[in-house]
């Protein structure tokens, strides 16, 4: 009698790859991060864009772009930004879930970058902005290190999909923890 290998699950994967980093004293490159990206995506059933990894730099002053890769270069959120989810998250060290994101004030900038296109000029209307959102605190030592942020876009709430659960954002506030270790040296 043979058995099939079982996949790992992406949480067992993630902290793999985490413990990795760990061991080696290193910090993530770019591909560890698009393959622990790769893993909350096929976790909550969403394309790779849909989830925003980012960390605090500049003195804990601002929050910076870890993925999508593209928006590490299109700027950054002041962590006085008032409106602003992400800073919100880092700022109370609180997870939240929002299934009516279009409902909620916020800044639209990054939703307006193309992700796609090699050039950033996908036509304003073919762009899908936010229509649900989890973000939780990255908390190494119970100090906030970054934010993850998983979305489901689309033109209106039914076409970006399910909505987010509580046992969602559970298993997001379970994973952040392990994703944490390896942000921070």
């Amino acid at each position: 009698m043979s058995s099939t290998p079982v996949a790992p699950t992406p949480v067992a994967e993630i902290a793999r790859l985490v413990d990795g980093m760990v061991k080696a004293g290193r910090k993530p490159t770019e591909d560890d991060i698009s393959s622990i990206v790769r893993e909350l995506a096929r976790m909550f059933s969403v394309k790779m864009d849909e989830v925003a990894v980012l960390e605090l730099a500049q003195n804990d002053s601002i929050l910076a772009f870890v993925y999508p890769l593209k928006l590490k270069k299109a700027g950054s959120i002041p962590l006085s930004t008032t409106n602003s989810l992400a800073t919100r998250t880092v700022r109370e060290k609180r997870p939240e879930m929002i299934n009516n994101f279009p409902a909620q004030k916020h800044p639209t900038v990054f939703e307006s970058i193309s992700l796609d296109a090699p050039d950033n000029r996908t036509p304003k209307t073919d762009r899908q902005p936010i229509q649900k959102i989890m973000s939780v605190p990255l908390l190494a030592e119970n100090k906030a290190v970054g934010v993850i942020q998983i979305s489901r876009k689309g033109k209106s709430p039914t076409t970006a999909g399910p909505d987010f659960t509580i046992r969602d954002l559970t298993t997001l506030v379970t994973t952040a923890g392990i994703i944490a270790k390896c942000l921070r040296k």
